[in-house]
């Protein structure tokens, strides 16, 4: 497909910006509508024809079945309307990251991140196939401005490889996989995986409550305390990689947990030095025993995105600035937008200009093999 190459100016006071968490809205029917019917029954209700914004409240426990739908509750569709936009246009998409000094993004699904609820893995491998060459076509293919994550089917490894092997000769910009994998990421069935992964130099990118149920509390408070606690996989994800070993054996791995905030690393970095220092002092309670403290792996090869995190950005003197990648979230409505700029100038303040621009822009720019000339041109 034909690339799309405009000539627009930013307005020249804006820092131009790399999101490294941003979204598409999937078509109602992309996977109700081809697949066979005989494994329609197979998606979850969040992939099917719906209100995807009722589906993300009832799985978040914001609402109860047969309660009106969010939509109704609000009274207007404006952020709907924007995801569609950007959805369904690539022309309409570049107006809007123009306005907001977004000169690149990595691309995830919405509906899509429930793929690693299906059990069937004929029906997964089938869904992710159809929204890898869905979202190739509509947006990865069409500018080197998108960086497009293709999602990783794992209830057969021998399709996971085989995915691997097609969407990083199709060009793809990532990889995705659950943040809860099954078995646990630390059984030697990943291996093949990790190791087919770290070949082909794109990073795995894990969104908060891939892969299991987000629906830990139920009645008052669940709502937040149920988005607080699917981003608690997070450090426990990230010391498993590392404390396994998958870390120190493919040190070309890197893993990007998205959604899921930046501040949790430096306290995962500290925790695991702590208790791996600790218990070497008993024969067989460590084991592999890592050639290096786990805090220099995830320094080295984890990164976690935010929209708006304080901690993460006063703990650079400590972590480093490449572990935290800033993300608006478009089209979201806990996103940035329309006020991306606004917020990255908020937390800047206190930062140099090299660790401002590591956090939005540069270490993105490095992971997902953006050309950063190309970036800065007008479009």
């Amino acid at each position: 497909m034909a690339r799309v190459n405009g000539r627009h100016s930013m307005n020249a006071n804006m820092r131009p910006l790399i999101s490294a968490d941003s979204h598409v809205e999937e078509p109602p029917g992309l996977w109700f509508d081809e697949i066979p019917a005989k494994l329609r029954t197979d998606l979850p209700p969040e992939m099917r024809p719906t209100d995807s914004k009722t589906q993300y409240a009832l799985a978040v426990g914001a609402k109860k079945e047969g309660e009106p739908t969010v939509a109704e509750l609000e009274g207007e569709r404006h952020r709907q309307e924007v995801a569609s936009l950007g959805t369904t246009s690539v022309e309409a998409r570049f107006k809007i990251m123009r306005e907001e000094g977004v000169v690149g993004e990595c691309i995830y699904p919405t509906k899509g991140l429930y793929l690693w609820r299906i059990e069937n893995p004929e029906t997964e491998t089938l869904c992710a196939r159809l929204y890898n060459d869905w979202i190739y076509d509509l947006l990865e293919s069409r500018s080197e401005r998108f960086r497009c994550a293709a999602m990783i089917p794992t209830r057969r490894p021998e399709a996971s490889l085989a995915e691997v092997e097609r969407c990083a000769a199709m060009g793809m910009g990532a990889l995705m996989l659950p943040i809860v994998g099954t078995p646990e990421l630390n059984h030697k069935q990943w291996d093949p995986l990790w190791a087919a992964i770290n070949e082909t130099g794109l990073p795995v990118v894990m969104h908060q409550g891939s892969g299991h149920d987000m629906l830990y509390y139920r009645g008052r408070g669940a709502t937040v305390s149920n988005l607080l606690a699917t981003q608690s996989m997070a450090p426990r994800t990230a010391g498993l990689l590392a404390m396994s070993g998958v870390l120190e054996n493919h040190p070309d791995l890197h893993f990007v947990f998205v959604e899921t905030n930046a501040a949790w690393i430096s306290w995962a970095m500290t925790t695991l030095d702590h208790y791996d220092r600790s218990f070497r002092q008993y024969v067989g309670w460590v084991r592999p025993e890592l050639k290096e403290p786990p805090s220099f792996y995830l320094k080295r090869q984890v990164h976690g995105t935010f929209q708006i995190d304080e901690v993460a950005v006063r703990m650079v003197p400590f972590t480093g600035p490449s572990v935290a990648l800033w993300g608006s979230d478009y089209p979201h409505a806990e996103g940035t937008y329309p006020h991306s700029q606004n917020v990255v100038a908020g937390f800047a303040k206190g930062l140099s200009e090299e660790e401002v621009s590591a956090i939005t822009f540069d270490m993105a720019a490095d992971l997902f093999r953006f050309d950063r000339e190309k970036l800065l041109e007008p479009f």
